[in-house]
């Protein structure tokens, strides 16, 4: 028991942060998750008394044209982002035992 008791320690841990964010969610009325983004701006148009819709980028921003696409490009994005993270932890580690190796022989 004592062997994963930090593995335990972590699930409950895990286990009660779900909990309570489905918690507060589901009772908090007419609330909606917005990104930084978005709050951001708003509060800018707010403050300075612009419409949003008065600000255009120097580069236009990519619009898929439906939300699969761009739910698709997201998994995409996060996929190779994993492959190449991934691939520098296991060039570290490659590089570690090597050197290891080299020392033990």
């Amino acid at each position: 028991m004592a062997k994963y008791m930090l593995e335990i320690l972590a699930l409950v841990a895990i286990l009660a942060f779900c909990g309570l964010f489905l918690y507060t969610s589901s009772t908090m009325e007419g609330a909606e998750f917005a990104g930084s983004d978005n709050v951001g701006s708003g509060l800018i148009a707010e403050l300075s008394g612009k419409p949003l819709d008065s600000f255009v980028p120097l580069i236009p921003q990519y619009e898929p044209p439906s939300g699969e696409i761009e739910a698709c490009l997201f998994a995409l994005q996060a996929a190779l982002g994993g492959i190449f993270v991934g691939g520098v932890f296991g060039y570290w580690l490659g590089q570690k035992k090597s050197l290891t190796e080299t020392k033990v022989n």
